[in-house]
């Protein structure tokens, strides 16, 4: 099957073939206007660092205040930082191998200087784009349905809370179920972050793990999303090996990788709740 990309949201709609390479394109233009950088700064051999501004159009997700975001696409470090830690943050990344930047020991080097300023590292996660030529067609054991944002409603529950967000009902556009007969069993379903990128998260019922259904879901749903125009993405924390061993098996492949910083504050409650 050949997908094509819709880049336009209007009737004069711009639909070019989609390859591999028009997929990062799209991610990183979506990280530039994210974190206030150029799509180009991805591609560069030497670590860069901008001054932080959260774009109009950036993932829905992205709230202020973010003191600093780290992004590498395998090439470099881009960072995007904030006046207050902007020196500071050019030191790190200019100490480092790009890829020393994301390991701990490293880290504890970064966090302590941040915390004399009231920040603390926050986020860290890894981003798959699905491989447009590997996508597998993968069984389900069970039944499959197509479901529709008017089909969520009652399913905002805790088993479902990676499929869809009920703090932002609105974004969530599109899934698929599996079912034991009425019971759902599994849910992929997907979220318009960004006007071009849907992102994809999965639940499957613990009694029902360990049968493929997570798998199947993530690659029906991901090439629902591309026949729609739309390009799928796929986020994991580094240590959720379950989760990235489903993208894997799914057809997605590494992408991107973050690392988010935030005031103190912020931190600390997030441990306290």
């Amino acid at each position: 099957m050949i997908y094509q990309i819709n880049l336009a949201e209007d009737s004069d709609k711009v639909i070019v073939p989609m390859t591999n390479q028009k997929l990062f394109e799209i991610a990183r233009q979506q990280s530039a206007e994210d974190f206030g950088c150029r799509a180009c700064d991805f591609l560069q051999n030497n670590n860069v660092v901008v001054a932080f501004r959260l774009g109009a159009n950036a993932r829905k997700y992205l709230k202020n205040p973010i003191t600093c975001s780290f992004v590498s696409y395998g090439n470099n470090v881009v960072a995007a930082a904030t006046e207050e830690v902007f020196d500071m943050v050019s030191e790190y990344i200019g100490r480092y191998e790009f890829y020393h930047c994301f390991e701990t020991p490293n880290m504890h080097w970064l966090n302590e200087r941040l915390m004399e300023r009231g920040h603390k590292i926050c986020f860290m996660a890894e981003y798959y784009l699905p491989d447009v030529e590997r996508i597998p067609n993968l069984p389900c054991i069970y039944q499959t349905r197509m479901l529709e944002q008017a089909d969520f409603e009652d399913l905002y529950q805790p088993q479902w809370s990676n499929a869809l967000c009920k703090d932002r009902k609105n974004l969530d556009v599109l899934g698929i179920g599996a079912y034991d007969g009425e019971k759902l069993i599994g849910l992929a379903g997907c979220s318009a972050d960004c006007d071009n990128m849907w992102q994809i998260g999965v639940d499957v019922l613990p009694d029902y793990r360990r049968q493929g259904i997570a798998s199947a879901l993530t690659s029906m749903l991901a090439k629902e999303i591309l026949n729609r125009g739309k390009v799928p993405f796929y986020c994991s924390a580094w240590s959720n090996i379950r989760s990235v061993r489903n993208a894997v098996k799914s057809g997605f492949i590494p992408a991107w990788v973050e690392m988010t910083v935030k005031p103190a504050g912020i931190v600390d409650a997030m441990n306290n709740e």
